[in-house]
């Protein structure tokens, strides 16, 4: 039922759009164009205005049996670096960019997905449910689309994500909630060759902290990193200030509070001990969320992933997505694989095969 060839020139159209995180205007405005002409009702928000984003996220509503449960199916139009000038290229059953960019399969393979299944309900006048379509902004910059869509104005009580790694049938079942945590240490300046005595380094300060933190693998739920490490003072001047950023993840919300805590423990018992201040922020980013087995939701997209011959399997993910907000508000939100591989790098690529297998499950799992 798919329309391979119109699939593959939407795709590599809207990979053509340059939208990295914060500059998603001109494919709001494609995907509004797009979708309005094929008679479906769009509506976009401001969301982008409460995060310095120049983009919206953008709501299409499939009117179809209410006798039927709605479902949200979802996808970010945002990409990471370097999004600029994406020349896509096809070469041995591959969508890759030219080398110097990443390709944007990350999640605009989703977003292609959903408009062509979107365009053959209509063509066909194919038998739906209720479809709430939400293309969100911001994704890659901490999913600030998602926590800022108005779910006032979305009646759908379960959602598929269209954003994963993995072939057609990979589904995320589970994913770590995540904290960031950014500190600075104040020490104390002095003359690093007359009177070092005098001062208080905060380079050494921050660095015995770090030193008695459980970094990297954690345990099999929980991870931590430091991406920032970030002091300047010349030779001749103990450091006053330190900065670090890091993180911390974990499926398990009560880990996930106990490696923060830890993290925050080590950087304030190191600056006790020598007489530094610190001054210490914790964001929330995001909660874990796990969806169960034997959950009805998750076996009706089996199901639908059956009926097209492809083979089902359970995941949990290390990364979170929009649909670690869906569960937080209440939905029930499961993320699929849509075939993507290499992503964040200019190595990045996507089967065609897989690009088409995901566009006829997304029509399934809209028909009934």
């Amino acid at each position: 039922m798919i329309n391979k060839e119109r699939l593959i020139n939407t795709f590599m159209e809207y990979v053509r759009i340059d939208s990295e995180t914060l500059n998603e205007k001109d494919m709001a405005d494609r995907l509004e164009r797009d979708l309005t002409e094929l008679g479906y009702r769009v509506y976009s928000d401001n969301a982008g205005a409460n995060f310095g984003s120049n983009g919206r996220n953008v709501y299409c509503y499939l009117d179809g049996d209410e006798s039927y449960d709605p479902i949200m199916i979802s996808a970010h139009i945002d990409t990471v670096k370097p999004g600029i000038g994406i020349e896509p290229i096809i070469e041995d059953g591959y969508i890759r960019s030219k080398g110097n960019t990443i390709l944007g399969s990350d999640d605009k393979a989703g977003v292609a997905a959903i408009v062509e299944a979107l365009k053959l309900a209509k063509e066909q006048n194919l038998k739906c449910r209720p479809i709430e379509a939400i293309f969100s902004i911001a994704e890659e910059g901490g999913l600030r689309g998602a926590k800022n869509l108005e779910f006032d104005k979305i009646k759908s009580k379960k959602a598929i994500i269209l954003d994963s790694s993995g072939d057609v049938g990979h589904i995320i079942v589970g994913a770590p909630g995540q904290t960031k945590i950014t500190a600075e240490i104040i020490g104390k300046p002095a003359h690093a060759g007359i009177a070092p005595e005098n001062g208080i380094s905060a380079i050494s300060v921050m660095s015995e902290a770090i030193t008695n933190m459980k970094l990297l693998r954690v345990d099999e739920e929980t991870t931590a990193n430091i991406g920032t490490f970030k002091a300047e003072s010349a030779t001749n001047i103990v450091c006053e200030k330190a900065v670090m950023i890091a993180e911390a993840r974990s499926r398990s919300n009560d880990k996930l509070e106990a490696q923060t805590n830890h993290m925050v423990k080590c950087l304030q018992n190191a600056c006790d001990k020598y007489g530094a201040k610190l001054n210490c922020n914790i964001e929330q980013m995001y909660l874990s969320y796990k969806v169960e087995e034997n959950d009805e939701f998750l076996k009706f997209v089996q199901d639908k992933c059956r009926e097209l011959n492809i083979i089902p399997s359970n995941h949990t993910s290390g990364g979170g997505s929009d649909s670690n907000v869906y569960n937080a508000k209440g939905m029930k939100a499961i993320v699929l694989g849509i075939g993507m591989e290499k992503v964040h790098t200019t190595d990045e690529q996507i089967a065609i095969e897989q690009l088409e297998k995901l566009a006829d499950l997304t029509l399934k799992i809209m028909m009934i």
